[in-house]
């Protein structure tokens, strides 16, 4: 078995066409019509101090660019 995800604009005449026709063939395909669940976790103690210092690098390297002048 493989799983096979489409996405289309709902709004296109064509791509309903064909998602109805593949919905058609049921005893061909398994349909099934959920949405893609997003995955949150929570940062790391390690990630944090990471993004902190990434921020905090390009905050004082645009100030010194800035005052340089």
């Amino acid at each position: 078995m493989a799983t096979m995800t489409i996405s289309y604009d709902g709004r296109s005449r064509v791509a309903r066409n064909v998602v109805e026709l593949i919905r058609s063939l049921g005893d061909v395909f398994h349909i099934t019509t959920e949405q893609p669940k997003e995955e949150y976790s929570e940062w790391t103690a390690e990630e944090e101090r990471e993004a902190f210092l990434c921020t905090s690098r390009m905050n004082a390297a645009r100030w010194m660019a800035k005052n340089e002048l």
